[in-house]
């Protein structure tokens, strides 16, 4: 079943960060169903190693997994991959290095669990940083999915490694609940592979702030509960009134501001405007005040610093990140470029920029 649906998820959803991840993580849920078959254990190195090393590195991949959906600015690295390879290089010593190195052997063991618990921890503490901001409510119900499986992964590892396991748990149990946890990461893999495909990203001239009464209007069925009324509202409170300034604004504050349950607001955030993060909703307003500001010949002796805090940010690494993901540049190669610019377009250098290129 998991060998099924790795090649559909990687048959149809290849192109996607998501669909990648997904087809390598039930690839890994197989090798570790495959693996934990009685018999296996004394089955030829050859022959074993290359599922061993894909079982040992799910958890590798399962913590990539969680990080890929339910973040959307997460980048994969090369540091990811050494990750993933160092674990599955202490699996595989662990299993064949024992018999020459116990004690080298016993180590890597530890090491390897150590970082499967590790993770887990990871995978909880990220997916609740996020949770807050997500807007997208099929994917907030995930969440919930992978911190009990995560919880659970904790429990178990740590009380069956701990001593305690082999007294109160028999290594036949143990198997009927490492299966029952395969089955249900089955069932939430094919539960995510069959789900309705997410709405796409609003188009590109509505995220650049332009107008969103006549983007609003413009669908003849707008979503449930999402008007162009409140959509309206909603800009006026952030271009007008400027609510994005505030510090640690949260969407329950601007759905108090609005009048309206937080609920009705996330959905015209997502479904009316294409976000799906409350944080780059918020961020898209914070830098378009931000290159402003840098643009404004009378700011041109005014600190990056002190233009990041009055847009909103908090500190200066988290806006010299977003601003170089939004325009490509940083903010001082920003504001060089737009004192260098006629008038006309010096409020868009980065538009210059790419047609440069």
């Amino acid at each position: 079943m998991f060998l099924l649906i790795a090649c559909l998820t990687w048959r149809d959803r290849r192109q996607t960060r998501v669909g990648r991840l997904s087809a390598a993580l039930t690839l890994s849920a197989a090798a570790s169903a495959v693996n934990s078959t009685p018999g296996f254990g004394q089955a030829e190195v050859v022959w074993r190693a290359p599922v061993l090393a894909l079982a040992a590195g799910s958890v590798v991949v399962f913590w990539l997994w969680a990080r890929i959906v339910f973040d959307d600015d997460f980048i994969l690295r090369a540091r990811h991959a050494a990750l993933w390879a160092l674990s599955v290089a202490g699996e595989l010593f662990s299993a064949y290095g024992c018999a020459k190195w116990p004690r080298a052997g016993s180590l890597a063991d530890l090491v390897v669990q150590l970082v499967g618990v590790g993770l887990a921890v990871l995978a909880i503490t990220q997916t609740m940083a996020t949770w807050r901001g997500d807007l997208v409510t099929g994917r907030r119900r995930l969440r919930a999915a992978v911190l009990l499986a995560s919880v659970v992964y904790i429990s178990i590892d740590t009380f069956y490694n701990s001593g305690l396991g082999s007294f109160a748990v028999t290594p036949a149990a143990f198997d009927a609940i490492r299966a029952l946890g395969l089955c249900a990461l089955a069932v939430l893999a094919a539960w995510r592979l069959l789900q309705v495909a997410p709405i796409e990203p609003a188009t590109s001239v509505l995220r650049r702030g332009t107008d969103f009464a006549a983007s609003a209007s413009g669908p003849k069925s707008a979503p449930q509960g999402v008007t162009p009324l409140l959509l309206k509202r909603l800009e006026q409170l952030m271009t007008d009134e400027r609510v994005f300034r505030q510090e640690r604004l949260t969407i329950g504050a601007l759905a108090s501001r609005l009048a309206v349950p937080e609920e009705r607001l996330r959905r015209a955030i997502h479904e009316g405007l294409g976000y799906r993060n409350f944080n780059a909703f918020i961020n898209h307003y914070r830098l378009e005040d931000a290159k402003a500001a840098l643009s404004d010949p009378s700011q041109c002796e005014v600190p990056v610093l002190t233009i990041a805090m009055d847009s909103g940010f908090q500190s200066l690494g988290p806006f010299n990140r977003a601003f170089k993901a939004d325009t490509g540049l940083t903010p001082t190669e920003y504001r060089r470029m737009a004192q260098k610019m006629p008038a006309a377009d010096a409020s868009r250098p980065d538009e210059a920029d790419r047609k440069i290129g």
